[in-house]
């Protein structure tokens, strides 16, 4: 009997065994595709990290080829995704929803680092957002620039005109040439603004707005799964590496990306700020998503699961 049961154990525990290996194999490898990821970025402060990540070799030494392509301005990087050149993307919640409403499949796969600035002209008086109330702010409507804006102008209770400027050089230009009273602007190029007299007025961080993301093309979440991993893997790397290097090491690299000379000094600032790829919270995605149905630019209010996917950083 005392036999018998021995050897009913050891089967059991075999069994077990064989069962563990199973389930062990059972588990998909990460692997690599080979393929070249074509990333759209735009001349601002969220594009660093992948920048760097390319510069440094980091995509390199994770076994995956990136090409970057540079835009000067939202729509040229909208023109490109339409086109299907690119399989990531930064762009915002709204951008991720109108794409979807349009047919075209992608995905949030995670935030981005990012610091949107109201800016008034040097003459125009204005030195208070409220003070705003009737004046022309120049952004590219549709996007992340007018919903940040528009969350300003309701705290206040104003309302504004809108100057839309494409460009990033536009905007800026003219700002300084008070040829409108105040712009929506990315870091770095608001914190140089400022240095050139324009007032700062308010900061999407500071507030609390945060919706600014990376995306990838559905094919590309499905086929190539083992490549986005790597592309974060890479990108937290270049954001360790920015946070423990002097700017002065990699600032001159940037200005090839179309940033401006000046880059150096604004990143001095921002030393050890920047922080790994994240989730955008479910609350302000719920509220850029009902931003971008009242503006009638999708036509139902896409949920949470339907356009993100956080399981490459997490």
């Amino acid at each position: 009997m005392k036999k018998r049961l021995l050897v009913i154990l050891s089967l059991m525990l075999t069994l077990a065994l064989l069962l563990t290996g199973c389930a062990t194999k059972a588990v998909p490898e990460m692997t690599l595709s080979g393929k070249t990821l074509n990333i759209g970025v735009l001349p601002a402060e969220s594009a660093i990290p992948i920048i760097l990540a390319y510069e440094k070799g980091f995509f390199e030494e994770a076994g995956l080829q990136v090409s970057i392509k540079a835009f000067s301005s939202p729509n040229d990087r909208n023109v490109a995704v339409q086109a299907k050149e690119l399989d990531g993307v930064i762009g915002d919640v709204m951008t991720a929803a109108v794409f979807v409403d349009k047919g075209i499949p992608m995905n949030i796969t995670s935030d981005i680092s990012e610091d949107f600035k109201i800016l008034s002209s040097p003459n125009s008086g204005v030195t208070q957002m409220k003070d705003l109330a009737g004046k022309s702010v120049s952004l590219v409507k549709n996007f992340i620039l007018e919903y940040i804006m528009d969350q300003f102008a309701a705290k206040d209770g104003f309302t504004y005109e809108i100057v839309e400027i494409p460009s990033f050089s536009g905007r800026a230009e003219a700002l300084i040439a008070d040829q409108v009273d105040a712009v929506v602007f990315t870091e770095p190029q608001a914190g140089m603004l400022v240095q050139q007299g324009a007032h700062l007025l308010g900061s999407s961080k500071e507030a609390g707005i945060k919706g600014g993301t990376l995306m990838f093309m559905d094919d590309v979440i499905n086929d190539r799964p083992g490549d986005i991993s790597a592309f974060y893997q890479a990108y937290n790397r270049a954001v360790d590496y920015m946070n423990s290097t002097d700017v002065a090491e990699y600032s001159t690299i940037l200005t090839n990306y179309q940033f401006p000379a000046a880059i150096s000094d604004y990143l001095t600032g921002m030393y050890g700020t920047f922080q790994h790829a994240n989730v955008i919270a479910q609350d302000q995605f719920d509220s850029i998503i009902s931003w971008t149905k009242d503006k009638e630019l999708i036509g139902k209010l896409y949920t949470y699961d339907e356009l993100t996917d956080f399981s490459f950083i997490q």
